[in-house]
């Protein structure tokens, strides 16, 4: 007889039936209950040992993290808090667990000890809720754009171009860092590398991404980015998961469409698919906020926040509109804000995009029409308004308790304005000639946008360090497993 997952058998009414078991103890107490986890959901089944009539020495085996195939009879349970428990028959140690030494004991872990152990906090209902969630959003992320008949690409990971003239960016190389081959000028000479020339680990595929658009029409990536900032914050990753979808046709408000339609629906497919995931971390959430000052908790519950953001139409904000309302901010005037905005211009920080979404406007917001200045090179341009300032066709997307959540904008199609920016912010033609072949031929107008996957996470789970989310996070100074 197959085992049965424990998911199917909690929501069993098929009592006195012979059923096995195969899982981890999560507790074993009074010698006879054992708590048993498989991984199927964050809940445990009960089984219960006849200790009588069981070897000492098998009981003595049966320790919080070991494996064990338990087989007996489903039965309804008299004990509180559970419907069903399984009376053992035969019980069998398929892996021992030494309680000295296994980290995981049956009691309360910070979440600072448990990124120590992140090869191990799996095991933990927490982290079982997150990284169900995680799941949920991923397929619900390529099932919303199945159904809108977009095309997953799967843009390259090693690429030579920087998307986002960053610079930030980790290199890949073969060549002998002991004895680099040099030019005459004595700069290294990447023709000697594996690809004949300088690689970096990706920062974006939207370049990829445009090309492919100006023949499908609309497509998707979702995979994989790289920035080698030096950011040991809770909001940044060396490594994360980006969604990029780029589509021809569409214009600034088709964007902010197609990108406000996404955010519910994941968000919704979350609410529907993991509701006993979610549950657990309203309840975490709760008792996390519980030590906050009054005025630092949240209005809302984690449920009610996802709820919200679902059945309400985002603030759409232009970016002119939104630093006449931060500068006349209590914080602004107060010189409370670290970063105070005096003029049009400043490129606006985590506390004035929190400010806007959670202060003034009560909801997530859509930031439009940044200034050209402060923004990257492919993005539309606008005409100049009245007083002679240059914005382009940007939009973000603002979360509460996050902050960014989405970039993108209605890209450049024009040749000429494209390659005027990028003489501008010293981009050479001939790194990108491919990419510019697309305003060469047939270009047609077109927009795109990026979410980062694992602040989407941190909104729906209710966490606060994006290290929670990613299942083996990579920081500066930290590469384990």
């Amino acid at each position: 007889m197959e085992h049965t997952r424990i998911k199917e058998l909690l929501q069993s009414d098929k009592f006195d039936n012979d059923v096995i078991v195969k899982g981890w103890v999560r507790t074993f107490r009074n010698n006879q209950f054992i708590a048993i986890n498989d991984g199927s959901t964050i809940h445990n089944i009960q089984a219960v040992v006849d200790f009588e009539q069981t070897d000492d020495s098998l009981l003595k085996r049966i320790t919080t993290g070991a494996a064990v195939r338990v087989e007996g009879k489903l039965i309804e349970s008299l004990g509180k808090g559970q419907r069903v428990e399984i009376k053992v028959t035969d019980l069998q140690i398929l892996g021992d667990s030494d309680p000295e030494k296994y980290p995981l004991q049956p009691k309360k872990h910070s979440l600072e000890f448990l990124r120590e152990i992140a090869h191990l906090r799996f095991r933990t209902g927490t982290f079982n809720a997150i990284f169900k969630i995680r799941h949920a959003l991923s397929f619900a992320v390529h099932q919303f754009f199945n159904e809108r008949e977009f095309v997953y690409l799967h843009t390259p990971i090693i690429t030579g171009s920087d998307a986002e003239g960053a610079g930030e960016m980790f290199r890949v190389t073969t060549l002998d860092l002991d004895n680099l081959p040099r030019t005459d000028s004595g700069e290294i000479d990447f023709k000697e590398d594996f690809f004949g020339k300088s690689t970096n680990l990706t920062v974006s595929g939207q370049l990829e991404g445009e090309l492919a658009a100006m023949a499908f029409g609309n497509i998707y990536t979702f995979g994989p980015t790289f920035r080698a900032e030096n950011s040991n914050t809770t909001r940044h990753l060396a490594e994360f998961w980006m969604i990029e979808p780029e589509m021809a046709f569409y214009e600034l408000e088709d964007n902010m469409d197609l990108a406000e339609a996404l955010l519910k629906y994941v968000i919704n497919y979350a609410l529907e698919h993991c509701p006993d995931e979610i549950e657990l971390l309203k309840t975490r959430l709760f008792e996390e906020e519980k030590t906050k000052p009054q005025n630092e908790r949240s209005a809302l519950n984690l449920v009610e926040k996802l709820n919200f953001v679902i059945e309400n139409n985002f603030e759409r904000v232009s970016y002119t509109d939104a630093i006449e309302i931060l500068k006349r901010s209590k914080p602004n005037q107060k010189k409370q804000f670290k970063y105070l905005i005096d003029e049009w211009g400043a490129d606006l920080q985590s506390e004035h995009e929190r400010y806007l979404v959670e202060k003034h406007f009560k909801k997530p917001v859509i930031l439009t029409d940044y200034p050209r200045e402060i923004k990257s090179f492919y993005m539309k341009q606008n005409e100049p308004d009245a007083q002679g300032r240059h914005t382009v066709r940007a939009m973000d997307i603002l979360f509460p308790g996050i902050g960014e959540m989405v970039g993108g904008s209605q890209r450049e199609e024009s040749l000429d304005k494209l390659l005027a920016r990028m003489a501008e912010v010293g981009i050479p033609e001939e790194e990108i000639d491919w990419f510019l072949d697309t305003r060469r031929f047939g270009s047609a107008p077109h927009s795109g946008f990026g979410v980062g996957f694992e602040r989407l996470i941190l909104f729906v789970t209710g966490m606060t360090n994006i290290r929670d989310v990613i299942p083996f996070p990579r920081t500066p100074k930290n590469a384990e497993f």
